[in-house]
């Protein structure tokens, strides 16, 4: 007896594991490595949104490039809220400089 799981179920076990790693993996990231990762996580995307884009240019359905543009337009989002957190932990690593105040002398 042949076992046939269809195209959907097939990837939403896919999904699902995908899901699954994914916060094992990044629940155990030191907080040392997260500024690293989040610089990779924001190229990723970067590939993702290309991958979305021509998934959507190429589908031919209503549905395809509506979720293509939603696959898009998340990653977007994901980017550049990522590029705003490491510019946040960036700035926390600097030095803080002495402001000069009127009465202090040179």
């Amino acid at each position: 007896m042949d076992l046939i799981i269809s195209h959907g179920v097939y990837n939403l076990i896919i999904f699902v594991l995908a899901i699954y790693v994914g916060y094992h993996v990044v629940w155990n990231v030191t907080p040392a490595l997260h500024t690293p990762l989040m610089a990779v996580t924001n190229a990723i995307s970067a590939i993702i949104i290309v991958g979305a884009m021509l998934a959507a240019a190429l589908t031919e359905s209503l549905l395809g490039i509506s979720m293509g543009t939603f696959a898009v337009a998340l990653a977007a989002v994901n980017v550049f809220g990522g590029f705003l957190v490491t510019r946040r932990m960036l700035e926390m690593f600097r030095k803080k400089t002495k402001t000069k105040q009127p009465g202090d002398q040179a």
